[in-house]
């Protein structure tokens, strides 16, 4: 069977221990991955850290020819790793290629890095005093990612960090890791000297061995929000600079004078695309008024019941598995227990099974009505193509329900009324807003982070925060006296001018 084993120093590294890779629409097993311990993480701390001193003394722009030749790699190989992504995550084609594109975008913002950390100059701040700023690399650090983007989400981390001067260790998850490792081989391929990218595999043992590492300067996370907290917390710790993006609760808000048809499309996209398992996927409709409710639940109950589910590497489907036999039945307790906590289940995608694929881990899409904020199924976050309709009778009551929740990553607005976009997009507690768009990812020369408990840290991911993050600011004052120019000491603090 095909090992996929670590990247260490440019090679390599096969594992005395691995872990099944399963194909979430048949339920087989098609590859394992290596299991690493500590010391197979002290050996790719050893081996970015070597290689920190001279690419850090690379020259920006030289950094930046490795960023364009990753990017067309990357484009050439693209449906190659598309259809890894689809076999082992389960999402569509057509979705892993519109991940990978989204990676992409951030490859094409670290081409910029020369622009991005060129720093500041003043002239004469002083008698013959020049002050600078510049932004130093920090060192070795690391990034641990999900299995809903296995592309793109490393992709928001460590083109940027290696952009800027750092060397990288990669902990993708296991459950689906092939295409960060050959995402990773393409940057060597660009022109990345060996050992600035590494990439190692595994579960608890790998991440805690990072969190540890003396010499790893940085970690960003994204996962759940337990998770996310434990790492930022143990991170912090031991004396690293830490971003940790959680969970979410997304919100879709839909006013009496929406278009409704607008937004029953693009919620079906939103709350059903990638079977769910999204961080930005809206898995809250929040109608103000019963009316506007029946109408968006007529508008959506036969494009639910139209939803093309198949395997995830056929084409022209709608949606594809859930990720593990685990996590589909997860999700299945979820719709249990909105059932007997009173909501209506309008739309039931229990008992799917897709022919040919029978062992695939697939559940249709589901719908409910009629649910409160008592409720678990509005409360935690289900990752699972399951869309809650609350009623409300007010914007405003709308805009508290949100506010109250413990997560705050993304939400919408669908209205053909300004002043309420804009009271919204004002009022509400939440990181990421769309008004009249379902997903309001930003792009890449923005930054992507949630409020609340959907993110711990100061900074969000990737766009400007990430130079911020991945790089030091050093302030520099200099004199140089002219030629027999008399000082004398000084007592008094100095000021500006002075």
């Amino acid at each position: 069977m095909e090992q996929v084993t670590h990247f260490i120093g440019g090679e390599r590294v096969a594992a005395e221990r691995y872990l099944d890779i399963t194909n979430p629409s048949t339920g087989a097993v098609i590859r394992q991955v290596a299991d690493a311990d500590g010391t197979t993480v002290e050996q790719a701390v050893a081996a970015a850290k070597a290689a920190f001193p001279a690419w850090r003394d690379t020259p920006p722009a030289k950094r930046a020819q490795v960023m364009f030749r990753f990017k067309q790699l990357l484009e050439d190989n693209a449906e190659r790793l598309t259809r890894l992504i689809s076999e082992e995550h389960g999402k569509v084609l057509e979705d892993a290629l519109g991940e990978l594109k989204r990676g992409i975008e951030n490859v094409e913002y670290a081409c910029g890095v020369p622009e991005l950390v060129k720093g500041e100059y003043s002239h004469n701040v002083g008698p013959s005093i020049d002050a600078w700023s510049n932004f130093q690399p920090l060192g070795v650090v690391a990034g641990i990612t999900p299995f809903n983007f296995p592309a793109m989400v490393p992709l928001w981390m460590y083109p940027m960090a290696i952009a800027c001067g750092n060397t990288f260790i990669l902990k993708p998850s296991e459950k689906d890791p092939t295409s960060a490792l050959a995402i990773a081989e393409l940057l060597e391929e660009a022109g990345a000297p060996k050992g600035v990218i590494n990439v190692v595999h595994g579960g608890r043992e790998a991440v805690e061995a990072l969190l540890d590492a003396p010499d790893v300067e940085a970690l960003s996370f994204v996962g759940s929000t337990p998770i996310a907290e434990a790492i930022y917390s143990r991170g912090c710790a031991n004396g690293k600079r830490v971003q940790a993006l959680g969970g979410a609760k997304n919100h879709a808000v839909v006013l009496p004078d929406a278009d409704i048809d607008n937004a029953a499309n693009t919620l079906m996209g939103a709350a059903y695309g990638s079977c769910g398992e999204r961080c930005m996927a809206i898995s809250v409709a929040v109608c103000v008024g019963d009316e506007t409710a029946e109408r968006l639940i007529e508008a959506l109950r036969p494009k639910i019941d139209a939803l093309k589910i198949g395997a995830g590497t056929q084409p022209g489907l709608d949606m594809g598995p859930l990720v593990t036999a685990e996590h589909r039945d997860k999700v299945l307790g979820f719709i249990d227990d909105g059932v007997a906590a009173g909501a209506e289940l309008v739309a039931d995608g229990r008992g799917l099974t897709v022919p040919g694929h029978e062992q695939g881990f697939f559940i249709g899409g589901c719908l409910f009505d009629k649910v409160s904020a008592d409720m678990r199924i509005y409360q935690e976050e289900i990752f699972g193509p399951v869309l809650c309709v609350v009623r409300v009778d007010s914007l405003d009551a709308a805009i508290a329900l949100i506010n109250a929740h413990e997560y705050g990553n993304g939400t919408c607005l669908f209205t053909g009324d300004g002043e309420a976009a804009r009271r919204f997009a004002d009022q509400i507690q939440v990181g990421m807003v769309g008004i009249n768009v379902p997903l309001p990812v930003p792009v890449a020369y923005h930054s992507f982070g949630g409020w609340k408990r959907s993110l711990f840290g100061d900074l969000h991911a990737y766009g400007p925060d990430a130079v911020r993050f991945y790089t030091r600011r050093k302030a520099v004052s200099q004199r140089w006296p002219a030629p027999f120019e008399k000082t004398h000491a000084e007592f008094t603090f100095p000021s500006g001018g002075s």
